[in-house]
């Protein structure tokens, strides 16, 4: 029995210590039923450490919950995502807040149902190198800086899967652009532009006479122009 109640005691002691620090580091915060600091924001209102978000259904689409760290406000690092039913449906990395690295998503039996490939930028910074190739080759004509209009995009192989789990199709990107099999980048087609009417018949004849008597009109008064 005084074991017990020694032990008690000093996980009280334990928690009442985690409470005090993070009360000193954090304006908002929850404690797990380990004693873990969960959802916390910092001094500056930013969102740091090990977070459980809760989203429920919105128009039709099943609810679920994520959890993974912030850092300043940023998901960083893998973050996993469940169902109501704690069933778990993807695993993603994060980079400074966007998608970077190998996403996994999975059906409601738990089969791979696609893998993804994603380059994060930094947001601050999001420039990048590009190559730029010739007109019918793979060959680098030159190099250009780019700013991405997202700091996150697609990047390399998407992989995607059958229920026996076996792959289906393959698409390979490269900084958000979908590449051809076997190189260069997939054009975007271009809106057809609407074919003119053609004119009748009887139209183009009165053109054409009428275009033989204002030459000869102009030969008869020597003018070459209107």
């Amino acid at each position: 029995m005084k074991s017990l109640i020694s032990k008690n005691t000093g996980l009280a002691l334990l928690l009442s210590l985690v409470l005090v620090n993070a009360k000193a580091q954090y304006k908002e915060f929850k404690l797990s039923p380990t004693g873990d600091t969960l959802n916390a924001i910092d001094q500056k209102g930013l969102k740091q450490g090990k977070w459980v978000n809760v989203v429920g259904e919105i128009r039709g689409e099943p609810g679920y919950e994520e959890e993974g760290l912030y850092k300043d406000n940023k998901k960083t690092g893998p973050w996993r995502k469940y169902t109501a039913n704690g069933d778990i449906i993807a695993l993603e990395n994060y980079k400074l807040g966007g998608k970077d690295g190998i996403q996994q998503y999975f059906t409601f039996l738990g089969n791979l149902e696609r893998e993804e490939s994603w380059r994060g930028y930094n947001p601050d910074a999001p420039y990048d190198t590009i190559p730029v190739y010739g007109t019918g080759s793979n060959e680098v004509i030159e190099f250009r800086v780019v700013k991405a209009e997202q700091y996150s995009v697609p990047h390399g192989d998407w992989k995607f899967y059958n229920q026996a789990g076996h792959i289906v199709k393959i698409e390979t990107y490269d900084r958000g652009g979908l590449q051809k099999p076997g190189g260069g980048q997939v054009a975007v087609q271009k809106k057809e532009q609407p074919k003119e009417k053609e004119k009748p018949q009887e139209v183009l004849d009165y053109e054409k006479k009428y275009s033989k008597k204002k030459r000869a009109q102009m030969e008869r008064d020597g003018k070459t122009s209107l």
